[in-house]
């Protein structure tokens, strides 16, 4: 099968700062891959370089055997969760709608058809009750629902989430997760899920890309959730720690070398 997205020789650099360079990996149809790596590894910056919003130095980006450029309703966006302003008059079912039309210029017409597709993506993440409801009074859980719904309604043939995880608790964060993954499951999506903690989604996790200091390890769970292989990436000791099917890394936060969330 051909590749949804395919990254060669890819190099992202700013004056003297290297953000990572020599990129080089496929996505399949139905993959799901998570992107790790410490504050200023640059993931937020690769999923912006696939939207076709931030310009690469040097390499390429093709979606669907096409150069990736912006607005393309083969990708579906997950934003990191932030909070919204409770006086914000945008209703759930507005927001979902703009993952069908948000990237055309001009008001949207409704129609029967748009509101079908809307009430079938709240549907599918179970929060057609919130149809209605004013996303400034959304909780953390529901708002990341209404989010996937936004993902998913344009059933696109990647899936960029971006720390969709963050601020949420254990139970959300198991919750999120498995939409997210059953969704695009399916729907044969493939899936680029950033997160700093792999545990949650574990069990949806095809292959790891992990960035540090410019540099890239891409495999399997276990090929890179590996002391050896960590260390090796962050030029220094690092330990992977297994307890109770969790993973931890120690010693990478001691590394991390750009806190600026601009780079995440």
């Amino acid at each position: 099968m051909a590749a949804v997205l395919k990254v060669q020789n890819a190099t992202l650099q700013f004056d003297d700062r290297v953000i990572w360079q020599g990129l080089d990996f496929d996505v399949q149809p139905g993959e799901f891959i998570a992107l790790i790596g410490a504050n200023g590894s640059g993931k937020s910056m690769l999923l912006k370089s696939i939207l076709g919003q931030q310009q690469l130095t040097s390499g390429s980006i093709e979606l669907l055997g096409k150069k990736a450029t912006s607005g393309s309703t083969d990708i579906g966006y997950i934003p990191q969760h932030r909070a919204m302003d409770s006086h914000l008059p945008l209703r759930v079912f507005d927001s979902v709608r703009l993952g069908l039309d948000g990237h055309r210029f001009g008001l949207p017409l409704p129609s029967n058809k748009t509101k079908h597709l809307v009430l079938e993506a709240l549907d599918k993440v179970e929060a057609s009750d919130l149809v209605d409801k004013p996303i400034g009074e959304l909780s953390g859980g529901e708002m990341q629902r209404v989010r996937v719904a936004q993902a998913i309604i344009s059933k696109p043939k990647l899936i960029l989430a971006d720390e969709p995880l963050s601020a949420l608790d254990l139970n959300h964060q198991q919750v999120v997760g498995g939409l997210i993954a059953d969704q695009a499951k399916k729907q044969g999506s493939a899936v680029l899920f950033v997160t700093h903690d792999l545990n949650p989604i574990a069990d949806y996790v095809d292959r790891v890309l992990y960035l540090a200091l410019g540099r890239y390890e891409i495999g399997t769970t276990d090929e890179v959730m590996q002391s050896e292989v960590l260390s090796n990436l962050y030029g220094t000791e690092i330990d992977v720690v297994r307890n109770q099917g969790r993973i931890v890394v120690l010693g990478a936060h001691d590394h991390n070398h750009h806190d600026d969330e601009e780079w995440t």
